[in-house]
């Protein structure tokens, strides 16, 4: 019977500690977007605090806020909770070879094209932003 009650706790252990793993994940991944419910949005992007928006909309109109990027990677970095006119427009050939030695030079030629970033490639590239 000790045996018996060994084993329950233990597994409830396992159970328990999965279950603050999956936490965990979810608090850093966010698949669902709930940080925005629970902080300000102050730390969310540090980047966007130094830049102003380029252009305001008035209407239901579309609004280009960075023109160096395509509108899916607009809409992938305020996914992120990035104001992509806080992104800059022209990147310098330090910064280039920064993404390209974070990335690898096939992923970087693949978003120059007009492909949209993943989270992935965001914080791998993070530091090359600032």
């Amino acid at each position: 019977m000790k045996k018996l009650f060994s084993i329950f706790f233990m597994a409830l252990g396992v159970i328990f500690f999965v279950l603050i793993l999956f936490s965990v994940y979810l608090y850093v991944v966010d698949p669902f977007n709930l940080k925005p419910l629970f902080t300000d949005g102050a730390s969310v992007a540090p980047i966007a605090a130094e830049a102003a928006t380029n252009l305001v909309a008035t209407s239901s109109a579309v609004v280009d806020k960075n023109p160096a990027l395509s509108p899916s990677q607009e809409a992938t970095l305020e996914s992120f909770g990035i104001n992509p006119a806080a992104v800059p427009s022209n990147i310098s050939s330090e910064q280039e070879a920064c993404f390209e030695a974070a990335l690898g030079v096939s992923r970087v030629t693949e978003i120059k094209a007009g492909a949209a970033p993943t989270a992935t490639d965001l914080f791998k590239a993070r530091s090359c932003l600032q």
